[in-house]
């Protein structure tokens, strides 16, 4: 009996030393530093600008359809009034539908950005997940976003060791 307690102890204190592997990643910086994550951020930024410009002109016709409509709204009759309310009704949601299909949940910004930035998230994932295997890690956490680390030792951030293992490729 004592022969088992003392194996089991000595089991105990192995699987204690043998602690898990970890590091810290900072994906914003390792992103910022990638050239071609900058490209595709100036594109959708150039996109997002473009698609904001053409919303505010037609907010911007719609504004003067509005105050025209309210300068003449005394003089119209019945029908022309109501035409004309209607036709401000119509542009006013064509615009909404605008913004919803530019900028809305699964609009066109957010398919041009799976389109061009998730092909580099997927290889700096796919980076450190081939740095997590070959430095036998078993946790890889990211300071950047999410998870709230308080302190981390600098010499467990292996951000710099990922971006080596992109522009190695």
């Amino acid at each position: 009996m004592k022969k088992l307690f003392i194996i089991a102890s000595l089991l105990s204190v192995a699987f204690v030393t043998n602690a898990q592997r970890y590091a810290v990643i900072d994906t914003r910086y390792i992103l910022g530093k990638l050239t071609e994550y900058k490209d595709a951020q100036d594109k959708l930024n150039a996109l997002s600008a473009q698609w904001q410009t053409e919303i505010d002109g037609k907010q911007a016709a719609l504004d003067l359809l509005y105050r025209n409509f309210e300068g003449e709204k005394l003089m119209l009759s019945e029908e022309l009034l109501k035409k004309r309310e209607d036709d401000i009704f119509n542009k006013e949601k064509e615009l909404r539908d605008l913004q919803k299909k530019r900028f809305g949940f699964e609009g066109d910004l957010f398919k041009k950005r799976q389109e061009l930035v998730k092909p580099i998230q997927d290889k700096v994932y796919n980076a450190v997940q081939k740095l997590a295997v070959s430095r036998q890690y078993d946790l890889i956490l990211d300071k950047s976003e999410g998870i709230t680390i308080i302190f981390a030792d600098p010499k467990l951030d292996k951000s710099d060791d990922v971006l080596k293992e992109l522009k190695g490729k």
